[in-house]
This record gives structure tokens, C-alpha cells and sequence, in this order.
């Protein structure tokens, strides 16, 4: 059902790609790249995701259906091609959504610091307490009902939470233009300057998201070429708003003040308006981007193994809609539950689960402008609402991009995946694909495909 108009549709993608980092880790960023270091790295990166957004654009408005990468791919470059790509993404929503299932307990903490109610067990030298196992569970029921019912609800629910994160962000940058000082952000660029590539590694991760635009075109209710120009929007108004809300926290006090905060967003709202319900307000704020995140993730990762299940590469129980609702249903409540489970493993081994998720993020980036570039020789006369001009440059230019986002995970560079945890996650869950594929050719074989 198409339901989804324009200013759903930027909530979606937005909220996606705002989750609690804005909260939790402007300190960090400031710290490592200086206040304008950090609109630098941020700017950086988010050219490239923008560059790679574009061929997203012109795919979308060409081929606006559930599954996104997935269908350019297969298009493209072939059902191989297309399953790799596909997999990659799906290890990457599924592991946002479990990320996100650990990280609101920890940010209810701050609003109410009574919540533990027992050690259960320690895992992996992390606590596991009954008070966060409760508050994480719950909170994966709650979104998993809400996307079971619809789209529309899912999209309501973005757009209340949304509008949570405006108000608390607002308050903060409010506060920094009338109280703050542009003193505090000194120094400019931090000591070395190479910490501005520190902050840079992590902005893909952190725009991981205007990607659900194209899960969901099949239930967006616009024109194609709006579709396009809604996603590349999206990004740049992530980015703006990561820039921003830093610059904010870096005029809100010294340097070495913000290095000692545990919670820099709230901690610099509270010391902006000179009262600690400001912190809570910026706290608050962090929760909605958590749920906002979580819910798009919910709905990106089901429509992607819709996807998959349609073309016989998953079980075909994940093709299966609910008879009322026509939502993606079995998808929808197998990450909800692995949502539930979640918190019973503490915060280390979610730590490593997301870093492998933005790996295979980029890897699945990586297939879309090869897609995007083989469509454009291979079917020139495709209908393509929204064009784009240059479409060599933009195409190999998001190629070579995402290639040097890759290297950042590799050894040798200062964020490498930590051996051997997250390698061995990523190679989990290709050997697991593999396993899929494979039982997909067996079966084309034997259906004589």
C-alpha cells in the first residue's frame, strides 16, 4: 500500500540515520578533531555517502520496489552479485536493531538511575542486569507490534519520535548561540590533526540509513524522480545536523570539561541553561533518535529479506504477508525477537556486532554504484525519472570512495575490525550466505533454471 508522503519519508531516513552517537559522542569528536575538524571530517564524509546516494537516487526513481539494493543488484549484475550485497546489508540492519535494543537501557539510565534491579550474570566481561534485560526486551516488543500493524503506524510512530529529536536538539543550539562561547571551541582543529580521520571513519556508519528510502518505495506514495531527491535531502540534512549539534556542544564549555563527560549532548545542554532538566530534555532527545533508528531498521530489514524470500534466496516463509495488515510479518518478528534476545549478552558483544554491521555496510554500498554504472550501459533507454548528470564520475567516484571506506576496517589502519571477534562474526554470517546460496542454485538446478 503507498502511504508514505514527503515529510514521512524524510522522518524515515532522517531518523534512521540519527540514533544516540549525537548524545553520546560529540565529547569524543571534539576531542579528536577540534570543533572545525569536526565539520570537516563530517563534511568529508559525508560527500562520499552523498556521492553514493546519488546512483541510489536514479536507481530508486528507475526501479521504485521493496528491497532496494537488492532488486538494482539483481538487475544489474546478476543473482550472485545481487545475494552478496543483499546479505552484507541484511548483517548490517539486524545488527542495528540488536545495537539498539542494549543502547536505550543505558540512555534510560541517565534520565532514571534506578532502573538496575540485579546483576544476572557477567558476559564477556560485561554486567548483564534484569532491570536492562527488561527495558530492552520490552521496547522490542513494543516496535515489533507497530511495524506488524503497518507502515502507516511505523511511520507515525518516526515521525512523534522525530519530533523529540528536534525539540531537544533545537534547545541545545539555542542555548549555544545565547550562552555559550565561541572561546570554548578552541582549538580549531585538534592536536594532531590527524584525529580529524578518526572522526571521519565513523560517519558512514553514523549515515547508515537513507538507504531504507529505498526498502520502502513500494509503500511511498510520490513521484519517482521525488523519491530520488528525498534520499540525497536526507543525507544532507544528517550531516547538518551532526555538524551542528558538535559546533553546539563545543561552545557550551572547555575543552577539558567535555573530556571528562560521560554524557556530552546532555551534559553541555545542562551546563548551557544552567539546569540539569536541559540534560535530561538532550537525553531524551537520544532516546527518540535510538527509537527512530531502531523502527527503520525494523522496517529496511524486513523488507530486505521480502526481498529475498521473493527470489527463492531465503525461505519462502519471509515472502509472507499478513493477511490484514500487509506487512512483511515473519520478517518483522524474527528481528524483533533476536531484538529481545539482545540484551541478555551485555554491551561487548553488541559492541562488535555493530562494527562488523558497518564493514558490511560499505560492502554492500560498494555493489550499488557497479549496478548503477552496468544499467547505464546495459539498458540506456531505462526510464530514469530522477538523472544524474556525469554518471561515470559520479559512479566511479562512488566506487573509489567506498573502496577507501573499506580500507579503514583492513589491519593497518587505526580502526581495524578487532581480531578475532569481529572478523569471525563477518565470517558466521558469510558462511551462513554461502550455505543459503548455494541451496538457491541447487534448487534453480533442479527446477531447470
Amino acid at each position: 500500500m503507498k502511504v508514505l508522503k514527503s515529510r514521512e519519508v524524510i522522518t524515515l531516513a532522517f531518523g534512521a540515520m540519527i540514533g544516540w552517537s549525537w548524545v553520546l559522542m560529540t565529547g569524543f569528536w571534539v576531542q579528536e578533531a577540534g570543533s572545525v575538524g569536526t565539520l570537516i571530517a563530517f563534511a568529508a564524509g559525508g560527500l562520499a555517502i552523498a556521492l553514493i546516494g546519488l546512483t541510489y537516487s536514479e536507481l530508486v526513481s528507475a526501479m521504485p520496489h521493496a528491497g532496494g539494493e537488492h532488486v538494482y543488484t539483481h538487475r544489474g549484475l546478476g543473482p550472485g552479485w545481487s545475494f552478496f550485497c543483499t546479505w552484507a546489508l541484511l548483517l548490517a540492519y539486524v545488527n542495528v536493531c540488536l545495537f539498539e535494543a542494549v543502547a536505550l537501557p543505558t540512555a534510560m539510565e541517565y534520565l532514571t538511575p534506578n532502573i538496575r534491579l540485579g546483576t544476572l550474570w557477567t558476559f564477556m566481561g560485561s554486567d548483564v542486569d534484569l532491570g536492562f534485560v527488561l527495558i530492552g526486551a520490552g521496547a522490542s516488543l513494543v516496535i515489533t507490534v507497530v511495524n506488524v500493524l503497518g507502515i502507516k503506524p511505523a511511520a507515525w510512530f518516526q515521525t512523534i519520535a522525530f519530533s523529540m529529536i528536534m525539540i531537544a536538539g533545537v534547545a541545545l543550539l539555542i542555548g549555544a548561540v545565547s550562552f555559550g562561547s565561541v572561546d570554548n571551541a578552541r582549538p580549531w582543529i585538534g592536536v594532531p590533526a590527524t584525529g580529524i580521520l578518526s572522526v571521519l571513519i565513523m560517519v558512514p556508519a553514523l549515515l547508515v540509513g537513507f538507504d531504507v528510502i529505498p526498502q520502502s518505495a513500494e509503500e511511498i506514495n510520490l513521484p519517482p524522480a521525488r523519491i530520488g531527491l528525498l534520499l540525497v535531502v536526507s543525507v544532507f540534512l544528517a550531516v547538518l545536523w551532526y555538524g551542528l549539534i558538535s559546533f553546539g556542544v563545543a561552545m557550551s564549555m572547555p575543552q577539558s570539561d567535555l573530556i571528562a563527560s560521560e554524557m556530552a549532548t546532555g551534559d553541555a545542554a545542562a551546563t548551557l541553561w544552567g539546569h540539569p532538566s536541559a540534560g535530561a530534555l538532550l537525553v531524551l532527545g537520544g532516546v527518540a533518535g535510538i527509537l527512530t533508528s531502531w523502527n527503520a531498521f525494523v522496517i529496511g530489514g524486513s523488507r530486505l529479506l521480502f526481498a529475498l524470500a521473493e527470489s527463492g534466496m531465503v525461505p519462502a516463509v519471509f515472502a509472507r504477508l499478513h493477511p490484514k495488515f500487509h506487512t512483511p510479518y515473519v520478517g518483522i518478528i524474527a528481528i524483533g525477537a533476536l531484538s529481545c534476545v539482545a540484551p541478555l549478552f551485555g554491551r561487548t558483544v553488541l559492541v562488535w556486532l555493530i562494527d562488523a554491521g558497518g564493514f558490511a555496510t560499505i560492502v554492500a554500498y560498494l555493489f550499488v554504484p557497479f549496478a548503477f554504472l552496468a544499467l547505464r550501459r546495459k539498458e540506456p533507454d531505462m526510464e530514469r525519472p530522477f538523472t544524474v548528470s556525469h554518471p561515470r564520475l559520479v559512479g566511479y567516484g562512488a566506487i573509489a570512495l567506498a573502496v577507501a571506506l573499506i580500507s579503514a576496517y583492513l589491519p593497518g589502519s587505526p580502526s581495524a575490525l578487532i581480531w578475532p571477534y569481529e572478523w569471525v562474526t563477518i565470517s558466521v554470517w558469510t558462511v551462513l550466505g554461502i550455505a543459503l546460496y548455494l541451496r538457491f542454485r541447487a534448487g534453480r538446478r533442479f527446477q531447470g533454471g
